[in-house]
């Protein structure tokens, strides 16, 4: 069972996995950032200096101006605007995931497409029928 479990982790796609999921993990957070520090903050502004994290729904009574006061007060809150950030980060991170995966598919296209070099046996028999016609 050892040996199993060691060959099923040495193969190349088990580390490309843990590769691309690590990867992953840091670009997630780095589009965090670009949605909620680059991309809201215009958004907002443009609809009149709206924080889309403030949107949220109170459903246990009372009255609050942010999001963050009702969960101070321990309210329960639907919180939509940290929902539509979510969508947003998936949006972006979807988009490049698309573009990165379409980039790489052309330069293995690319790879495929160069022919392979005449292997011994033709080389010979090229010569062989060059001095023939000779």
């Amino acid at each position: 069972m050892l040996k199993d479990f060691k060959d099923f982790i040495s193969r190349g796609n088990v580390v490309d996995l843990a590769v691309g999921i690590i990867m992953g993990a840091a670009f997630t957070t780095i589009v965090g950032s670009l949605v909620s520090d680059v991309i809201m903050p215009p958004i907002g502004y443009a609809m009149g200096g709206i924080d889309f994290s403030d949107f949220f729904i109170n459903i246990s009574g009372g009255d609050y101006a942010t999001l963050k006061a009702a969960k101070d007060a321990g309210a329960t809150t639907i919180n939509y605007g940290v929902f539509i950030n979510a969508v947003i980060n998936f949006l972006i991170v979807s988009g490049a995931v698309f573009v990165l995966v379409k980039q790489v598919n052309r330069f293995k296209k690319e790879e495929a497409a160069v022919p392979a070099a005449p292997s011994a046996t033709e080389v010979l028999l090229t010569e062989i029928r060059d001095l023939l016609k000779k």
